[in-house]
């Protein structure tokens, strides 16, 4: 590498944006085995750019950089990584470099780090944690995965209820450990029972001889140990939350949850709908071959029982096709446009559900608002297409067969798009999963049948 290639990759650096470039210096450092080089291009990136890093890059490349920079491993770093190559790197440690890394870890970082691993593995993590931590984090675990057990962190910061702004200030100021981040003091009565809590603006602002319970915060709401996760994300964004107290079934404090790992529930549950709508499960870059075909394959099989679905309806009508050749030509455009549109509602269905917009409140509101909406467009497309077929195909018969199933099939499209997840999310069944390979059996099929059986009505 040259001293002007240098210069530019210490810029690029500087903005600590992870892009090819850092990337190739690393992959030339590691390929030549110079860890000194390894160790001053890695030092100024962020965790959760050296996770993309292990991330983007394959197999032998990440073996390789762990074996000459793996005493650079942080908690920070394991925390960041995908769970699909977690083991992987964590299998790939010295004992003491992993037993550093974990201990600096909060107690829910521990217990994301651990619930997907093998019990080995696990065992090695629980093993280099101290004993209150391991008990902390074992406690954690019994909890119902995806609830807000396991999203809460133990380190919590309390002050008794009657207590005033200088006695908290003192307390902070002697104690001897405190978590990284905290947001709140939470107050408590004599049974543990939260009673408020008091941001640290505030704490800081207000005059010792304060009582606390004067500033707590109007925000103040507690959240269930076994509540889902995704509820407490919804709580969070629903109510501007910073942190929340988590208790018990007698409502004891048992922990807090602090909005980033609120926010992370709400991002892996946008990207989970995102990747199922689209038939691929929750599949990485750095997934191998066999489990990327894995998660793909039974959506493919699927979409093909619904292309035979559609295929066993256009063989109802080959007499039609083989005597209006012109059929085949424009039947794929119907079922096309039906395709998308349906696509276009379920998609809005699907974030409405996800975000609690679509309740059984307004439900047939915004199914009479796609059924119109599906209407209005079939109209347009319809007058455009039946003067295309008309011209096309010089037969006003045509284009009138093909305008008309156009504004079928986008009504149906619409409706479909709406109550297709709607009754999955009614019956339990997660609406971002399966209404795709539903949504589109309905548009082909009707597609195919409305134009086809038409045409055998009028055309013939």
């Amino acid at each position: 590498m040259t001293d002007a290639q240098e210069t530019e990759l210490d810029r690029d650096e500087d903005e600590y944006a992870l892009d090819y470039k850092v990337v190739s210096a690393i992959l030339d450092a590691v390929e030549a085995g110079d860890a000194a080089r390894i160790d001053a291009l890695m030092e100024p990136l962020h965790a959760a750019d050296i996770a993309d890093l292990f991330e983007q890059i394959g197999y032998h490349e990440r073996a390789a950089l762990l074996s000459l920079w793996s005493r650079g491993i942080d908690g920070e770093i394991l925390s960041e990584l995908s769970e699909s190559i977690r083991e992987e790197v964590i299998e790939a440690l010295p004992a003491e470099v992993l037993t550093e890394a974990v201990r600096e870890l909060d107690s829910d970082d521990v217990v994301d780090l651990l619930e997907d691993l093998e019990e080995p593995q696990q065992e090695r993590i629980l093993g280099a944690l101290e004993e209150s931590d391991r008990a902390a984090v074992e406690q954690s675990l019994t909890y119902p995965e995806y609830s807000a057990g396991r999203l809460m962190q133990r380190e919590v910061v309390t002050a008794p209820e009657h207590w005033t702004v200088g006695d908290a200030i003192d307390f902070l100021r002697n104690a001897e450990e405190l978590p990284d981040q905290f947001y709140h003091v939470i107050l408590i009565d004599p049974r543990w029972h939260p009673v408020g809590y008091v941001t640290l603006g505030k704490l800081l602002s207000s005059k010792r001889a304060t009582p606390l319970l004067e500033l707590a915060e109007d925000s103040f709401r507690t959240m269930d140990v076994l509540e889902e996760e995704g509820d407490v994300a919804y709580a969070f964004n629903q109510y501007h939350l910073i942190s929340a107290p988590v208790v018990d079934g007698d409502g004891r404090l048992v922990g807090v949850i602090t909005i980033d790992d609120a926010m992370a529930v709400l991002d892996e549950e946008h990207e989970e709908d995102i990747l199922r709508l689209a038939g691929v499960g929750e599949g990485s870059l750095s997934d191998s071959v066999f489990e990327t075909t894995k998660q793909r394959l039974p959506w493919l099989g699927v979409n093909l029982i619904t292309a035979i679905l559609a295929s066993i309806v256009i063989a109802q009508f080959e007499g039609v096709i083989a005597s209006i050749v012109a059929l085949a030509v424009l039947m794929p455009i119907v079922a096309s446009m039906g395709g998308n549109a349906g696509t276009q509602s379920l998609t809005v269905a699907v974030r409405a559900i996800a975000t609690r917009d679509l309740t059984g409140s307004n439900v047939w509101r915004i199914v009479r608002r796609e059924a119109m909406v599906g209407a209005v467009n079939g109209v347009v497309f319809a007058a455009a297409m039946g003067a295309v077929g008309w011209f096309w195909f010089g037969s006003a018969g045509i284009g009138a067969v093909l305008a008309a199933a156009m504004v079928v099939n986008l009504v149906v499209a619409g409706l479909a798009g709406i109550l297709v997840p709607v009754t999955l999310e009614k019956i339990g069944v997660d609406p971002a999963l399966a209404s795709g390979a539903f949504v589109t059996t309905v548009t082909d099929v009707v597609g195919f049948f409305a134009f086809l059986g038409l045409a055998a009505v009028v055309l013939l």
